[in-house]
């Protein structure tokens, strides 16, 4: 037997044998093959024996372009037998289908292999339904010269993190494949310093705490993000940092460190404890306390900004630290919550 469903997981070495072609054609795509010298789960077998992260081994499973002693493997947690041969089938990168765009941009960081960028509130990340261009990966193509990492397939190029429409700024771009597994390798293991400044409502009580709890869809709004039921089997695992920098008379100046970094994680974590973030259009309720500064200021995102970001450089294992200064409008509103202190 080849491959055996199980949850255990055994740190096994892999005997690494290049792929040589016996007269089969496969465009451009590489082929990667080896052998399993001990049982292990496959995601991880294959990405210790391979150049790819185990994100990127998922990926390629969920492609069906894995296969175990000849078989398609099906499932990244299934175990691979000693002496069971892998064949990883990776697709070649394909040109974008996005188009170059000549959209400012800030950067804050960029050599040969990645970028870091300063996001502005309201651009998207990368093209979809309903905002087909005006996206930094529209702006990426024509900064870059289509010089990104196709792992992220035709809508995404480059792409290993995200960070929400209407949240302000660091996030770090990838222009090789190379860094891009480096990079996601770091985001899986949970290495990347994030570090956001955010303004909720109310005052946080403990003033310095962690909020944790897996998030999935709202069963009541399908649209919408919660923290699920500790029951749950849904959902994924999610871990924020918090501590109050500021207290003002109706909210708060925060900050948050993310363990992991989970669809509108900040925002549903803050939403869950009664202080949802200002702005907030869907899971904040502003006080009529607050609500006169958030009309004044014709403020109406999230006040939720990516002010650090660290990570170790992909090539050259270099520690990097980068930090963005918060966006006018919300230093505005700081400083209007601030007055009414006084």
């Amino acid at each position: 037997m080849g491959i055996a469903a199980s949850s255990g997981m055994v740190a096994v070495p892999l005997v690494w044998m290049p792929f040589i072609a016996h007269g089969i054609a496969v465009s451009d795509d590489e082929i990667i093959t080896g052998a399993a010298s001990a049982a292990t789960r496959i995601d991880k077998a294959l990405a210790e024996a391979t150049h790819l992260s185990r994100a990127r081994i998922q990926a390629l499973i969920r492609d069906r372009r894995v296969e175990v002693d000849g078989a398609i493997v099906a499932s990244p947690s299934a175990t691979v037998d000693a002496g069971t041969p892998f064949r990883i089938v990776v697709p070649a990168a394909v040109t974008a289908e996005a188009a170059p765009q000549d959209i400012p941009l800030s950067i804050a960081y960029e050599d040969e292999y990645l970028i870091v960028v300063d996001k502005p509130a309201g651009m998207v990340v990368h093209p979809a339904a309903g905002n087909r261009d005006g996206t930094l990966v529209n702006a990426l193509l024509h900064h870059c010269a289509g010089q990104l990492s196709g792992i992220g397939g035709v809508a995404r190029p480059g792409i290993v993190h995200r960070i929400d429409k209407d949240t302000s700024g660091l996030l770090v771009v990838a222009k090789s494949d190379a860094a891009h597994e480096g990079l996601a390798s770091q985001f899986a293991d949970h290495i990347v310093h994030r570090r956001y400044l955010a303004v909720c409502g109310g005052h946080p009580d403990p003033a310095e705490g962690t909020i944790a709890g897996r998030i999935g869809r709202s069963d009541a709004n399908r649209k919408k993000m919660a923290v699920l039921d500790p029951k749950a089997t849904r959902g994924k695992h999610a871990v924020t940092h918090y501590r109050c920098i500021e207290r003002f008379a109706a909210a708060t100046l925060i900050e948050c460190r993310l363990e992991t970094g989970r669809t509108h994680q900040v925002r549903v974590h803050c939403a869950s404890i009664g202080h949802a973030l200002l702005g907030d259009p869907v899971y904040g309720n502003a006080s009529r306390a607050v609500r006169p500064i958030l009309n004044g200021l014709s403020f109406k995102r999230q006040a939720l900004h990516a002010a650090q970001l660290g990570f170790k450089h992909p090539l050259s294992s270099q520690q990097l630290s980068f930090s963005a200064p918060l966006p006018t409008d919300m230093a505005e509103l700081i400083d209007e919550l601030a007055r009414s202190n006084r």
